[in-house]
């Protein structure tokens, strides 16, 4: 048995070796291989040299703008029954992807939602630790993926055929996810707009574009209305506009600012400024609307020569104002 001292000297002399040969190694690969060219170069050589950001963003708009006019194409037979499958669909459509995919299902998924298709988004890596179990057998999934060989996509297809809900694919035809599908949409590209061909543009561009076109052909076939489109944004502008009406602003019973036709000047200052509402009514004795001073109106009367401090509700008053009906849209009563 050698000395430890040995078998020192033995393993620095093995490193040695290997440090030497691992060197000729490399001295070979630079000297017979082609020169590596770096990513920068690649990008420089697909641009053309170029990088003026104004040529170069407009290409990337005439890559994807050509992208979509491709799809227009695609709008075929195979649509049309994706559309009547999610039309009949009894439960929710789920929408699937990871990475840009999935990002775009999460709009495409929102986009159903707000125009009468109920739909909900699975990561599709989430759905391979339990997440799964928020697909029922009623339901329907879109599954995203541009190459259709994801890892994930190869383990869940197998799964939902198992749960039996049918499977509509955005992806390449002749994937695997495009074999597992029942409808498969043609989301392919001719080119990305990443001059390295890496980075989802054009084709996540083309994914979005056939969510949208799903997502308008089925709120046509269900007659979806403005109207129903406020009830799912009651919080926007146009669900305001549609959805807001008097009831849900005017005030009831103590809350109305209210006098007697021979009120004085200091009790409708008093009674506008308590109900604040910059106004208050002048009523009979049986508390029919008579007219309406408004704090405009007193500020009018105080910039006249007239002695308004012995002036009456009725005195200061319009008569006979403008109303609406309980039950009228806020935008019509501002009409």
């Amino acid at each position: 048995m050698l000395p430890a001292s040995g078998l020192c000297q033995n393993w620095k002399r093995c490193c040695a070796r290997l440090l030497r040969s691992m060197q000729r190694c490399a001295i070979w690969n630079r000297s017979n291989m082609p020169e590596q060219e770096t990513s920068a170069r690649i990008a420089r050589q697909t641009l053309n040299g170029e990088d003026d950001p104004v040529v170069i963003g407009r290409r990337v708009v005439r890559i994807e703008a050509a992208a979509i006019a491709d799809l227009e194409q695609r709008i075929d037979d195979a649509f049309a029954r994706a559309v009547d499958m999610i039309f009949q669909c009894r439960g929710r459509v789920v929408v699937t992807g990871i990475g840009k995919s999935g990002i775009v299902g999460k709009k495409i998924a929102a986009t159903l939602s707000s125009t009468g298709t109920p739909a909900i988004f699975l990561h599709s890596a989430e759905g391979l630790h339990g997440d799964l179990g928020v697909v029922l057998k009623e339901d329907l999934v879109i599954c995203i993926s541009k190459s259709g060989n994801s890892s994930e996509m190869k383990v869940l297809t197998p799964l939902f055929r198992r749960l039996g809900v049918p499977v509509i694919a955005m992806t390449t035809p002749g994937s695997q996810l495009a074999a597992n599908a029942d409808i498969v949409l043609d989301i392919s590209v001719a080119e990305e707009a990443c001059p390295l061909d890496l980075a989802p543009t054009a084709s996540s561009t083309a994914t979005l574009v056939m969510g949208d076109a799903l997502a308008v052909a089925l709120l046509a076939r269900r007659n979806f209305s403005a109207e129903d489109f406020a009830l799912r944004h009651p919080g926007g502008t146009l669900g305001k506009r549609l959805l807001l009406r008097i009831d849900d602003l005017m005030g009831e019973g103590e809350k109305i600012p209210m006098v007697a036709q021979q009120a004085t000047l200091r009790e409708v200052i008093l009674e506008i400024t308590s109900k604040r509402y910059g106004a208050t009514c002048v009523v009979d004795e049986d508390g029919v609307l008579l007219g309406i001073i408004t704090d405009g109106d007193l500020r009018r009367l105080f910039s006249t020569p007239d002695e308004i401090r012995n002036f009456s509700a009725t005195e200061m008053m319009t008569a006979d104002p403008k109303t609406v009906t309980r039950g009228t849209l806020a935008v019509n009563a501002l009409e």
